[in-house]
């Protein structure tokens, strides 16, 4: 995954740190025995991935790759493995 840069864009770093926010809040909670504050952790986690899809719409995230890209990337790595 290193070649690819996955994951390497705002969208997707702003999606999970929002996500693992919302995850140290419901596990707070959870050991506090507080539903409500669980769920609000939960609603925190869910609330990253659409903040992160959303940044993705709006040209934040990896950019799709085209025909000949993905051809050149296919021919570099069949020279890479009969190398």
């Amino acid at each position: 995954m290193a070649g690819s840069s996955h994951g390497h864009t705002p969208a997707a770093w702003t999606g999970v740190i929002i996500s693992f926010i919302g995850f140290c809040i419901a596990g707070l909670f959870m050991v506090a025995a507080n539903a409500l504050g669980f769920w609000a952790g939960i609603a925190v986690v869910l609330l990253g991935g659409i903040v992160g899809f959303a940044m993705k719409m709006a040209g934040l995230g990896m950019p799709k790759e085209s025909a000949e890209m993905a051809a050149a990337r296919a021919r570099a790595s069949e020279a890479q493995i009969t190398a």
